[in-house]
Formats: structure tokens, sequence, C-alpha cells
């Protein structure tokens, strides 16, 4: 009787304990992706992207590169919804944004970093708990408006990106954006080769064995957008050149005041910038430097699990 009686006992509890798990397990949550637009000022509206996060450990603020669109970071945004709400924005001049004429707007890293801050006023973002997160041509403009406001953001993860006026270190096909003739020349043949630049753009300089695809939908999305206005994306990125060196030599001349967090992420095979550029950056910035091997300018897109792993670790 003794025996029966544990045995009972013991299916009584197995069966109380297979009918208590369903109602632990929690269902998962799919994380919100919202897609519209901002308005910065009369002549600027903004597309962007923002994943909410149910219980939000801080913010993160996503900028691309040429020729990108914020599609580079949805798939990185759905994966930090868990922790955090992530914004990200199309430049003007690049995706939906808009594209005023250069008489009102001059497209120069300088402009782009009162975008950049304008935005963060507009969309409520709390400073005290934000991490950006800039590559190419985003980086700059972050690193110019911390410049002025320190507390602009809690970290600021940087990559890829041409700090410093240094020719040595970039691809002649970037250095020739610097001045006329040869930056009508570049212009020129990026406009006559969209096609060619979105399809290829992402793995030059890479190993076959190391190349990698995006999606589908990114690569429609910025063909979309290449040609969205008077002003294609090509147009906005020789625009920004234009100011290019004045904003470089900007920083380079402030950067013992740059008192913001920065870290520096940097593929070891980019073929646009060399990664001594961002050693020398890192190292007068005083910054620490993740040096990824066998990547390329795209880290973002071509490792984004350390890009998250980054971002997850600038909150700690």
């Amino acid at each position: 009787m003794a025996k029966r009686s544990v045995e009972k006992m013991l299916a009584a509890a197995l069966l109380l304990g297979s009918s208590i798990a369903p109602a632990q397990a929690a269902p998962a949550r799919e994380p919100k992706l919202e897609i519209g637009h901002i308005a910065i000022d009369t002549d600027i509206t903004l597309r962007r992207m923002i994943a909410h996060s149910a219980k939000p450990k801080g913010t993160v603020l996503l900028l691309h590169g040429f020729p990108e669109t914020l599609y580079a970071w949805k798939d990185i945004s759905l994966a930090l919804a868990d922790d955090y709400d992530v914004h990200a924005i199309d430049w003007p001049g690049f995706g939906l944004s808009s594209r005023p004429p250069v008489d009102r707007f001059s497209y120069a890293p300088r402009d782009y970093a009162r975008v950049l801050k304008e935005y963060m006023a507009k969309a409520g973002i709390d400073r005290s708990r934000l991490t950006i997160y800039a590559t190419d041509i985003g980086a700059l403009p972050a690193l110019l408006l911390a410049l002025e406001d320190p507390d602009i953001a809690r970290t600021i993860i940087v990559g890829d990106f041409a700090p410093f006026n240094r020719p040595d270190y970039m691809h002649e096909r970037l250095q020739g954006l610097k001045s006329k003739p040869s930056s009508d020349l570049v212009r020129a043949h990026m406009n006559s080769n969209r096609d060619e630049i979105l399809e290829n753009a992402f793995r030059r300089g890479l190993p076959r064995e190391a190349q990698f695809e995006v999606s589908r939908e990114y690569k429609d999305d910025m063909a979309r957008g290449w040609n969205h206005g008077a002003i294609t994306s090509a147009d906005a990125f020789y625009h920004y050149y234009a100011h290019f060196t004045r904003d470089q030599d900007y920083l380079e001349a402030n950067l013992a005041q740059l008192k913001t967090r920065v870290k520096v992420v940097w593929g070891t095979e980019d073929f646009y910038i060399k990664k001594e550029m961002g050693i020398e950056f890192a190292q007068r910035a005083q910054a620490e430097i993740t040096l990824l091997p066998r990547t390329g300018h795209y880290p973002h897109l071509q490792s984004p699990g350390q890009a998250i792993a980054e971002i997850r670790a600038s909150f700690r």
C-alpha cells in the first residue's frame, strides 16, 4: 500500500506540474516597428524607423553611411528592441528624407550635426541613456555634435569613416571628391553607375569567402531612394565631401575637447578607408578600438551580431 501511495503522489505531482507549466511561460512579444516621417524644419523632413521596447533600458540611435538608408538597421533594431528603444533615420539626401537645394542646405557634416541635434530634441530622446552607433558619413556629424555638447549621448560608437584629412588612408575616388575638377568626374561616375554601386559596394575589398549579401528589401529601398527628388544620393555625397576637409580639420583641431565616451569599431579589410585611420583616431581620442578581422567597410551589415554586442556592452 505504501508503495502505491507514493506512486500516486508522484503521478499527481507530475500532472500538477504539467498543468502549471504552460501558465508560467509568457508568450514571446513581437517588437513593434514603426516607419514614418518627422519634420525638422521648413526644409527638412526625415524618414525614421523606431523599434519600441516594452520596458526600455535605454535608447539606441543608428546612423547610416553611403549609399545606405535606414533599412541597413532593420534587423539590428528588431534584435535590440527587447531591451531598448531603437531609432534610425535617413540622412537628408538619402532614402526618403528631404533633399532641399544646396543654397538652403549644404549637406556638409556640420549641417548633418545640426539635423541630428534637432531630431533628438523633437523625438524626445533621453540623452542620459543613449548610445549612438554611427558609421561612414554618420560618424563625423555625431562627433562634431559631441564637441558642442559632451552630454549628447552616454556613448558614441563610430567606425569606418574619415575623421582626419589623411589622403594616404583613403581610396583615391573618395579623395577625389574633395576638390574640383576631380569631384565632378567622380560625381558623374557615381550617378551613371547606381546599379553597380548598390550591387557591389558592400563586398569590395573582401575575399570571396567573406563576401555577403544584403536583403532584397534593403536593395530595393536604396534604389528607390537614390533618385528621390532633384538631388540624388550621389549628389548629396558629393556635396558632403565638398565641405569635408573643413569639418575634418575642425574636429582634429578641437579633439582635446571631446569629452563624450567614444568607442571605435573598424573592419581590417576596409577597402575605402584604411584601418590605420581608425587606429590613429582611437589613439588620439583615447578611445577603445575593436579591429574586426576579415571585415570590410560595413561591419554592421557583414557582422550584425558584433554591432549588437558592442551596443549592448555600451550600456554596462
